[in-house]
């Protein structure tokens, strides 16, 4: 129970900044948060005792009707979010372990003014049974590296990298996700923005 008001205190600061809990507004959408663990490319817990997933009211609606759309193709699977909102301190955290080296290319700088996750418009999904479970997409979800990428996944799969499934899933998720208006990442199919850097830097607020 001691690191309880750490949740409290990272959740209301949040919603103090205009974000909401994905699952309040649909708790069909499934929340693993994948810095709330070590298992990540940070090797670090990030999140503390944070297990809810905070959107910019705008991204949080879309995501509803990509849940709803992918409830009406596939009844049998669900959305999972592995990261939502993100402070721009958490940023530059993450920043520090790749500044300097090849999968610098992965992460947004901080001092460019960060990326969507800092504004609460971007998420990174996956999908997952009705029961959890994550299904096949080739990587894991913060995997960097050319198998991750989705401009050439027919090269991906004639090599074995990742299994035609494992395509076959990943285009399921993107065509839910840009049916709602989100746009996909070239080197991440996990990961999809509302809004362009441009527009959230011009007319949105970075989250602290």
């Amino acid at each position: 129970m001691a690191n309880a008001p750490i949740l409290l205190c990272m959740g209301q600061s949040m919603e103090s900044q205009g974000m909401v809990d994905v699952q309040k507004r649909d708790p069909s959408i499934q929340v693993s948060l994948m810095y709330s663990r070590a298992d990540n490319f940070t090797g670090e817990v990030l999140y503390d005792t944070l297990r809810h997933a905070y959107l910019h009211p705008k991204a949080a609606e879309a995501l509803l009707k990509a849940q709803k759309r992918l409830k009406e193709l596939r009844p049998d699977l669900s959305l999972k979010i592995y990261d939502a909102a993100r402070p721009m301190s958490i940023q530059q955290k993450m920043w520090d372990k790749v500044k300097g080296t090849s999968k610098s290319i992965y992460v947004s700088n901080p001092s460019n003014g960060g990326g969507l996750h800092n504004y609460g418009m971007a998420v990174d999904i996956t999908l997952c049974t009705l029961d959890g479970d994550s299904i096949p997409m080739g990587t894991k979800i913060d995997y960097m590296g050319s198998a991750a990428h989705i401009d050439d996944e027919n090269a991906l799969v004639k090599t074995g990298i990742i299994s035609r499934e494992a395509q076959q899933n990943r285009e399921l998720l993107r065509e839910v996700m840009q049916f709602a208006g989100f746009k996909p990442l070239r080197t991440e199919w996990w990961h999809f923005n509302l809004i362009y850097r441009e527009t959230a830097k011009k007319y949105y607020k970075v989250i602290r």
